[in-house]
């Protein structure tokens, strides 16, 4: 079959350009998705994220390779294979960044269109938030932003213990300054998830032009000398080829790379050990990864009113009944942004998400009693990783080195103690006074260095925002050009959270949302 586009991967930014381009009715879209349907319904009740951790039919269930500075260990790194990707698996915080992020992206691009005066709009365009519009928020887009219908009283607590340590608070992380501690706002309609597959993709289903094809693997780019064609890939069990006037990649920060390697662009000399014949020499491809590195405090609670445990009938029935209580929930409800004693520039560099539950290793490692956790992150890392084949099956999943805490000055590390130690000050609070039970984690004097960084390199684990695989840029080590179109091939592009240059300030699903709107326009010939 023949297509005007094949969009690899429905995620975050697969769906968006899924929808944007099968708009035109002229134009004939297939998206290859190697997950499955968005049916479970854990996907559609927030609360039931850490039902999902787990699933292999819904998470990639990706591990770094031994990190050298964190104790060797192998970080777990969930990412969403199912329509919707890690939107449908995701905590639902929806957070922009701030101006100066995309201004260096504007900067290193060499291309205003990245600027925040120009990618504001596309923001807007994506948006339907509740709260209305105004000249920072739009209400005509499909992706519904919307205040939590439920929260637990311990985040409210967690916002009075933060102003209680001299931190300002914050309604609006995605107002005119981030800096500050509130209520996260989330990517949900009517209490239940609006992932980009319940929002994007769902509206245009129906749609003639659009071919969706869940279970479908694709094994790699098909080429007519420095021009892509098409894709082969596998679905259910069977080998299919499908031609088409542009490929789109948009399968994350560890796919996209990846499948580019098996298809001969990337480091030379790493393709031709594994007998890969070089179409394109892009040092870049895998290089660059980015990550935010995340910290929790655990604390145990004198009272029962944490989600550690909780009636999960009950809150099923009352979320798929009535749409409200718990199980609207995103778990993270509260938190906040600020700009530590180290900040380099006007920018936030370490986040706080609170939750109302004791999560050890990603909630996976389930501790006795009821408690609370506080994720503090750095938001803009030094450190830089590499991904790199493991085989030439692209069923196999590809080596992370993320590479934590491996930047030569020290930053990284000395950023990250500063975090568990702000964690530490604001649960020492009054307004904690009430709940406060035995600290878990870090459980160590606070005030020495060696005993935070052990505690750091034993505990610290990814926050889920993997980027910058294959940037966007103009230098040597860039992947694509300013519009994400491959270097050297004509009809390849790649469009979603890989292309970013640095990290943005925070949670990095808007952002992926961002570029594919922007990414749409550029496909479809708009300037």
């Amino acid at each position: 079959m023949t297509y005007d586009y094949v969009i690899v991967g429905a995620g975050s930014a697969g769906c968006v350009l899924a929808d944007r381009l099968s708009a035109n009715p002229a134009k004939r879209v297939l998206l290859l998705e190697a997950g499955g349907r968005d049916w479970h319904p854990y996907i559609h009740m927030p609360a039931g994220i850490g039902k999902l951790a787990e699933n292999p039919r819904h998470n990639w269930d990706y591990h770094t390779e031994p990190e050298p500075n964190l104790d060797g260990r192998r970080l777990w790194w969930p990412r969403g294979k199912v329509l919707g990707g890690s939107s449908s698996i995701n905590a639902m915080c929806y957070i922009r960044g701030v101006r100066e992020d995309y201004d260096a992206w504007a900067r290193k691009t060499a291309d205003p269109r990245w600027g925040w005066d120009n990618v504001l709009g596309y923001f807007k365009r994506s948006e339907h938030n509740s709260r209305g519009a105004d000249a920072l928020h739009g209400v005509d887009g499909p992706l519904n932003v919307s205040d939590l219908k439920y929260r637990n009283p311990l985040s409210q607590v967690f916002l009075d213990a933060a102003s209680a340590a001299g931190y300002a608070g914050n309604a609006d992380f995605n107002g005119a300054d981030q800096q500050g501690f509130g209520f996260y706002q989330v990517t949900q309609k009517n209490g239940a998830r609006c992932s980009t597959a319940a929002s994007f993709l769902r509206r245009a289903r129906g749609r003639p032009n659009l071919e969706i094809r869940t279970h479908a693997q694709v094994q790699h780019v098909l080429f007519s000398g420095a021009r892509a064609i098409g894709v082969d890939y596998r679905h259910h069990g069977r080998l299919k080829r499908a031609e088409a006037g542009e490929v789109i990649l948009a399968g994350g920060a560890l796919n996209s790379p990846q499948l580019l390697m098996l298809s001969g662009i990337g480091p030379p000399a790493h393709l031709r050990e594994h007998g890969i014949s070089v179409r394109q020499d892009l040092p870049g491809v895998g290089s660059n990864l980015q990550d935010h590195l995340d910290i929790c405090s655990l604390t145990q609670c004198t009272e029962a009113i944490t989600y550690d445990k909780v009636n999960e009938i009950a809150v099923g029935l009352e979320f798929f009944f009535k749409r409200s209580g718990i199980g609207t929930s995103n778990i993270a409800e509260s938190g906040g942004f600020l700009r530590s004693r180290h900040a380099t520039d006007g920018r936030c560099d370490l986040q706080f998400h609170f939750v109302p539950a004791l999560l050890d290793d990603h909630g996976r490692h389930r501790l006795e009693g009821h408690g609370y956790t506080l994720h503090a992150c750095l938001l803009h890392p030094q450190s830089r990783g590499t991904l790199r084949l493991k085989s030439t099956d692209s069923q196999q999943p590809i080596a992370i080195h993320a590479n934590y805490l491996s930047d030569a000055e020290g930053y990284d590390l000395e950023m990250m103690i500063e975090a568990a130690r702000v964690s530490h000050a604001i649960f020492a609070q009054a307004p904690f006074d009430r709940y406060r039970g035995v600290e878990i984690f870090p459980a160590a004097d606070i005030d020495d260095d060696r005993a935070v960084e052990a505690f750091i390199r034993r505990k610290a684990e990814t926050v889920y925002h993997p980027v910058g695989t294959c940037r966007m840029g103009t230098d040597s080590d860039a992947v694509v050009d300013s519009e994400l179109r491959v270097h050297g091939i004509v009809g390849l592009r790649v469009v979603d959270a890989s292309v970013m240059p640095d990290l943005p300030t925070g949670n990095t699903n808007a952002p992926t949302i961002m570029i594919a709107e922007r990414a749409a326009e550029l496909i479809l010939g708009a300037k």
